[in-house]
């Protein structure tokens, strides 16, 4: 469908006898339709309804003679509306956004043998978002995390298949493995909270929380002798179910450096070494 806004602007110039006349000065708002018609006497102006009166009819009429000259401007704003496209020009308080694709790495851990530790996941897969339409943004959604922690050499994930309890060892390795790495690994649904702050024409500011639902952890040990390749994993590993993230974020259009801090626990107490503090940086798109 197709909604037609027509704003028409007529100047008319008189001789200097017709300047002796006042101004004549009429203000409108949003009229629904104007007819203007160019008589051999003169112009006339006729306006029939208006914004929230459909009644409404005005007529303004001015002569001339042969020694006035005149100039019509006519300007005409086409508006399309499609049924599945939104008009930037009108932007809506409510939508539902996917953002926040991210990857990064560890700078600290409470544990001293955690050697690095990587980390990536999509912010909202989906999100409900509320723009004020003043520069702010309020956004809850659901998405996806991972982090992984790897060990030092030659430190090494082993778990008591009875009891579940994970323990860092160093005589795990056989004598002649080479190409040696085990690395903890957590997977978790993530509902972040965040609030954005526009700071200028493509630049934003994001902070938030996010509550992870780690749903899923393994422990995983490789290492190679001659030309055999081993890889052991443990699953069934005591993870804390539930741990909570800040989050913060700079963006340029589109492009962001974010950071996470996670001050809880990955291995439920006396199921594994204190993984705490955990700070994370890297970068992201679509944020």
């Amino acid at each position: 469908m197709k909604q037609f806004y027509f704003f028409i602007t007529t100047l008319l110039a008189v001789s200097q006898l017709s300047a002796q006349t006042p101004d004549t000065v009429t203000v409108i708002n949003q009229p629904n339709q104007v007819i203007i018609t160019e008589t051999p006497n003169g112009t006339v102006v006729k306006v029939k309804g208006m914004k929230d009166n459909n009644e409404y009819n005005y007529t303004y009429q001015m002569d001339h003679n042969a020694n006035d000259s005149i100039h019509t401007t006519q300007n005409m704003d086409w508006e399309l509306n499609y049924p599945f496209k939104k008009d930037k020009k009108s932007p809506s308080h409510w939508s539902i956004e996917t953002k926040g694709l991210y990857f990064g790495g560890g700078l600290k851990t409470s544990y001293g043998q955690v050697n690095n530790s990587f980390n990536w996941g999509i912010l909202q897969v989906v999100g409900i978002n509320y723009n004020t339409l003043h520069g702010q943004n309020f956004s809850f959604g659901i998405g996806f995390d991972e982090k992984r922690f790897s060990l030092k050499r030659p430190y090494c994930f082993e778990m008591d298949e009875e009891t579940n309890i994970v323990d860092v060892v160093t005589d795990f390795y056989p004598d002649g493995a080479r190409n040696r790495s085990s690395a903890f690994t957590v997977r978790a649904i993530q509902f972040p909270l965040l609030f954005e702050q526009k700071l200028g024409k493509d630049f934003h500011i994001t902070l938030g929380a996010s509550m992870n639902w780690n749903a899923y952890a393994f422990c995983n040990t490789r290492y190679k002798i001659n030309k055999t390749e081993h890889d052991v994993s443990y699953h069934g590993i005591k993870q804390n179910k539930i741990t909570f993230d800040l989050i913060g974020a700079f963006s340029f259009d589109g492009l962001a450096i974010y950071c996470r801090y996670t001050p809880g626990n990955m291995f439920k107490k006396g199921f594994g070494p204190e993984i705490k503090n955990t700070w994370m940086l890297g970068g992201a798109i679509f944020l």
